[in-house]
Parts: C-alpha cells; sequence; structure tokens
C-alpha cells in the first residue's frame, strides 16, 4: 500500500474523515487510476453518508481493477445504502467469488441478503464468515443485526453480547445492545447506554433512537388499541337496542382506559425527559407526527373514560374517529424517520424519476394509438 493509503487509514481510525478525503484526492491527483485508493475514498464518502459519490468512486475502482475483492465489498455497501438490494447482492456474491477465503465478503454478502428479509441465506453467509473469523467483531454483529431483524431477540442479544465481550467499546455494539433492551422494555437500561454512545460521539448523536419510548409506544398503540376503541364502540351500539349490554361496555372502556394508562407509564416514566428533548431535535416531519400522534392518544383515552362514566355512546364514535388520524400520523412518522437518510432520498428521487419516465412512456403511447388510429379510420373512409 501507498504512503498516502496508510495516511488516509491512520486519520479515518482517529475519525478525522473530512481530512483522509482530502488526503487520497490529493493524492489521487497524482495516481488517478489507483483501486486501493479509490475504494478507500468510496469508504470515507460512505461514512460521510454522500452515497452517489461513495458509488462513483468505486465503480472507478472497478474498472481500474475488476479482480479487486474489496472494491466488489465496498460497493456492495454502497448499493445497500442506496436502497439497491438486488445489485448490492450481486455484488457482494462477486466480492465472495474473488475472495472466498476472506470473511469480510461473507459478513457483506450476509447483510445485502438481510435487507430483502432473505434471512436463511444471509444467516448461512454470515455463520461462514464466523467460521473463518470467530472473533470476528463484525461477523458476530452483522449475526446479532440479522437475528434482530428476523425477530430471533435471544439470538441475537447473545451475539451482541459476545462482540461486546471482544470489543467493550464498541460503538455499534453498545447502540444494538441498547435498541434490544428497548424490545425487552428495559428503559432505564437501554436510554442510559444510549446517552453514553451519544456522550462519546458528540458529532453523530441518534437522536431519533433516543426518541424510542415514545414512537414504541405508539407503534404498539396502533396495533391494539384501535381494535379496543372499535370493540367498544360496538358494545355502544348494542346498547341501544339491548340497555343489558351498556355496563358491560362502559366497563371495557374504563378498562381498556387504565390499561393504555398503565402501560404509558411504564414506559415513559422511567424513560425521563431525554425522549422528549431529543424530540426536539428530530426531523420536522416526525416531531410533528410523533406530537399530533401523542395527543390522539390522549384525547382518545379521556373519551373512554368519559363513556365509562357518562354511558354516552356518541363519546365512543369520538373516540373511534381517532383511529384514522393515529395511522396518519403513523404514515407520515415512518417517512419522517427517514428523511434525514440520504440514502433514502435518493431512492425516493429515483424511483419518482421511474415514475415520471413511465408517465412519459405513457403519454407517448397514447399520442401514437390515437395518431395511428385517426391514420386508419381516415384510410377506411
Amino acid at each position: 500500500m501507498s504512503v498516502a493509503y496508510r495516511q488516509a487509514r491512520q486519520l479515518i481510525e482517529i475519525g478525522r474523515d473530512e481530512q483522509a478525503e482530502g488526503a487520497l484526492r490529493a493524492a489521487l491527483a497524482t495516481e488517478p487510476g489507483d483501486a486501493d485508493l479509490l475504494t478507500l475514498l468510496a469508504f470515507v464518502l460512505r461514512r460521510q453518508r454522500d452515497y452517489p459519490a461513495a458509488l462513483r468512486a468505486v465503480d472507478a475502482a472497478i474498472a481500474a481493477a475488476p479482480h479487486l475483492a474489496e472494491a466488489h465489498a465496498e460497493r456492495a455497501e454502497s448499493l445497500m445504502s442506496l436502497l439497491r438490494d438486488k445489485d448490492a447482492i450481486a455484488a457482494a456474491r462477486e466480492a465472495v467469488r474473488l475472495a472466498p477465503h476472506d470473511p469480510g465478503g461473507h459478513f457483506v454478502l450476509a447483510r445485502a441478503l438481510a435487507a430483502p428479509r432473505r434471512y436463511d441465506e444471509a444467516r448461512a453467509a454470515a455463520q461462514h464468515g464466523l467460521s473463518l473469523a470467530p472473533r470476528s467483531v463484525e461477523g458476530l454483529l452483522t449475526l446479532a443485526d440479522l437475528e434482530r431483524d428476523a425477530g430471533n431477540r435471544d439470538e441475537a442479544e447473545r451475539a451482541a453480547r459476545a462482540a461486546l465481550d471482544l470489543d467493550p467499546t464498541d460503538a455499534y455494539g453498545r447502540w444494538l445492545l441498547a435498541m434490544l433492551d428497548a424490545e425487552h422494555l428495559r428503559v432505564r437500561r437501554s436510554l442510559r447506554t444510549l446517552r453514553d454512545v451519544a456522550r462519546e460521539n458528540p458529532a453523530r448523536p441518534d437522536v431519533i433512537s433516543m426518541t424510542w419510548p415514545i414512537r414504541s409506544l405508539l407503534s404498539a398503540l396502533r396495533r391494539w388499541f384501535a381494535v379496543a376503541t372499535v370493540l367498544v364502540l360496538v358494545a355502544a351500539l348494542c346498547a341501544l337496542r339491548w340497555e343489558a349490554a351498556l355496563l358491560p361496555g362502559r366497563i371495557l372502556a374504563g378498562l381498556f382506559a387504565a390499561v393504555v394508562t398503565g402501560f404509558a407509564l411504564r414506559v415513559l416514566v422511567p424513560a425521563g425527559r431525554v425522549p422528549w428533548r431529543c424530540l426536539r431535535l428530530a426531523p420536522w416531519l416526525l416531531r410533528r407526527a410523533t406530537r399530533a400522534g401523542s395527543v390522539t392518544v390522549v384525547v382518545m383515552v379521556a373519551l373512554l373514560l368519559a363513556y365509562a362514566m357518562t354511558g354516552l355512546w356518541w363519546l365512543s364514535l369520538l373516540a373511534v374517529l381517532g383511529i384514522p388520524v393515529l395511522w396518519g400520523c403513523a404514515a407520515a412518522e415512518a417517512f419522517g424517520a427517514r428523511m434525514d437518510d440520504p440514502g433514502y432520498m435518493h431512492a425516493m428521487k429515483d424511483l419518482a424519476g421511474d415514475f415520471r419516465s413511465w408517465g412519459a412512456e405513457l403519454g407517448q403511447w397514447w399520442r401514437d394509438t390515437r395518431k395511428d388510429l385517426r391514420e386508419a379510420w381516415k384510410g377506411d373512409a
């Protein structure tokens, strides 16, 4: 490796990505076809979340050295960041083919296969990589990630803890374990870990992850609270015809309201003010959708309590009208959570471009068809 390559690697290791990029570009000015420098530049650009530029750099590296496995692996990473899963899998497979004994290529392939939820294949690739490097922190965290996505939280936690046993300072491993704690409702421990990781990485605070108590609460309520509210309305409507159904319906409404309140306290009280403070720093759409969803849940609970106390059936109807608002906020929140992801936004732009192209082609086909029909009609006449 060249002196410039080693210097850039050292800068990357201490977190000076911008200086590393400058050093690499200066070296490439004199050696524009150096595949190693281009691959490392792609890595730096990807770390800075400039995914299209990273892809261009690694494509240039592959053009200069088609048999460089590291370049194909880096290309797969850039394609995954741009949500181009099929292309990422193909690039990762090429990296594995060129260097079958390199565990890193198998880990990249596992991540690429996990993106489209091909978990069995991804698990096999990760385990094959771990057979080549059993003490690889990257491999263990890759396995933990895909097991978490597949819903196997216990296996994911075991893999994450094994990785942290090897490297207790790994920021991603600690973040992953914090999110697993969150999914087990270990609220205080999860937020404590997230705060520590954010404190040690002030340049990249993950404020969206630290809002998980609010967002997870809303997500859980959207699933069953909507059904519970509809059941209360059905009971209220039945009570209009059969008076005996009134008391059970009111008891049901009070019970559901109490369960929601208790669950909210179980999650939000241990979390404290941290999630609400981090919500102020979140993307504007996520922030507004989350707050609107929270207000909607409070209003729905208040309406159920009011129905439980008064028995006025139209109060349960108003509570049901909050369901579409709750789901609308969920859709806006899901989109807002990805607004600061350049890869996601670039993929959305590509998708919009595809729709525009499809619309233009359809319009041209319709114009050509009308012209052909008109000419055929004139000819027949």
